[in-house]
């Protein structure tokens, strides 16, 4: 199925890298600077992901537009890879936040806005009880200590490739044997994921009913999407089968919303119906604010308080000094009240069907046997011909080096996209006009991969 010259591609490739190095003499003067301060010469290791041998150091973000430290600016897609879905430093948020700080920071106690964006998260996703952390992945990490004490089970269930944050019984793989094993990377894990995990692929639902079939797993912890190697959507009734699997196995249910939160204002949740017993969201919810959250049903929460006393409620291994400070509750106040809204949404996911459209035509018109996937106001395209249903199917997929030369064409163009894989994001301040850009770029790019250019 490829049609792509490898020689070709090779030499257009060098031919970018040096476009971008010569286009970047201050991002690449930092860079050099960093390796003798930061570990691998950046703040976490995820930022050596970037394609061009060294990241862009920004000098400012605003709206859905990066300026980098060389002047260049960037149409932003990738937006903090759904940190910044608010788009960056939306206006109404930052002067909240402003306000919030000179009104103090934390303070170990609560806040009215706690109240508010508990009410808010109620009615978004329908889950009654809810409870703030600084991160999808403490969220997750609590929700799973939860399930384990609710229901005195030792496992946990995920999906092949899923992504929930650095929890480690989640950087988990189904191995090509069938048990699960420690996912490639997964550094110094506390255990063998095997004792703590069983991983099955999305959409198998034979897989699923087996491995919940036990009695001994405690929670199944789902993205509702897989999205974090390349789109993988869920087959036609396999959320309502999970969730009967789940009932009838006495498995507790958590929907990790933090990346399918682009489905609309309740989520993916609320747009299919889906009936969780826990849920968490993590970073598009603060306007760049660290912030999260996990909500419970209400048996959940009944069962909950049985089990966290108070004179134990600061041991028991959930919450942090941190966690629903008056900052990031007044942040995530402010992006649900005046940013991620309903009408933003519609704006949002008008703009991820554009992009989808125009990427699609642009395949169709080439012939190149690659597909786009679309969830609300998020798409992606993947070097395949159809959509993959599970999550091996999706990474087998993957090409580094078409990945990297796309990257560094749409980069060097003046587009932003999430480095991990081919993934663009709307915000609500991007246009049509992004958008298009975007469309055309692609195009370029395609054309001179099949030797079509001028």
């Amino acid at each position: 199925m490829d049609t792509i010259d490898r020689s070709r591609l090779g030499s257009l490739t060098r031919r970018e890298q040096q476009r971008f190095v010569e286009a970047h003499p201050t991002s690449r003067a930092l860079a050099e600077r960093a390796r003798a301060s930061l570990f691998g010469g950046v703040p976490m290791p995820w930022m050596v992901r970037w394609p061009g041998g060294f990241p862009v150091f920004v000098r400012e973000a605003t709206g859905a537009t990066v300026i980098d430290v060389d002047g260049r600016r960037y149409v932003d897609l990738c937006l903090g890879d759904t940190g910044a879905m608010t788009g960056h430093s939306p206006t109404v948020a930052v002067e909240v936040i402003q306000a919030q700080a000179r009104r103090g920071l934390t303070t170990m106690l609560p806040t009215e806005d706690a109240i508010w964006v508990g009410e808010e998260l109620a009615r978004r996703f329908g889950l009654p009880s809810w409870q703030f952390t600084l991160s999808a992945t403490d969220a997750n990490r609590f929700a799973l200590r939860l399930a384990r004490a609710i229901t005195g089970r030792p496992k946990v269930l995920v999906y092949n490739y899923c992504y929930h944050g650095t929890v480690d019984e989640t950087v988990a793989i189904l191995r090509p044997d069938g048990a699960t094993g420690p996912r490639a990377g997964n550094l110094g894990p506390s255990v063998d994921p095997a004792v703590t995990t069983k991983v099955v692929e999305f959409n198998d639902l034979p897989a699923l009913e087996a491995a919940l079939g036990a009695g001994d797993v405690a929670c199944v912890l789902a993205e509702p999407a897989l999205t974090n190697v390349g789109i993988v959507l869920p087959d036609p009734g396999y959320h309502a089968a999970l969730r009967d699997l789940t009932r009838r196995t006495g498995a507790l249910l958590i929907i990790d919303e933090t990346h399918t939160f682009c489905a609309g204002p309740g989520g993916y949740t609320r747009a299919c119906g889906l009936e969780p017993d826990m849920l968490t969201i993590g970073k598009p919810i603060g306007s760049g604010i660290a912030s999260g959250a996990l909500g419970v049903s209400a048996g959940v929460a009944e069962q909950f308080g049985a089990l966290l006393t108070e004179e134990y409620s600061d041991v028991g291994g959930i919450g942090g000094t941190l966690a629903g400070n008056a900052l990031s509750l007044a942040a995530i106040r402010a992006t649900l009240s005046q940013v991620l809204t309903h009408d933003a949404f519609a704006h949002m996911i008008a703009l991820g069907e554009r992009f989808t459209a125009g990427v699609e035509a642009v395949i169709r018109a080439s012939g190149v046997p690659w597909q786009v996937t679309r969830l609300g106001c998020r798409a992606e395209y993947q070097f395949r011909p159809t959509p993959p249903r599970t999550g091996a199917e999706a990474a087998a997929s993957f090409d580094d080096e078409l990945d990297r030369f796309m990257h560094l064409y749409a980069l060097n163009r003046g587009i932003l996209l999430t480095p991990f894989h081919m993934m663009a994001l709307m915000s609500p301040a991007t246009t049509a006009v992004d958008v298009d850009l975007h469309t055309a770029v692609f195009a370029e790019a395609v054309d001179e991969l099949l030797g079509r250019h001028g």
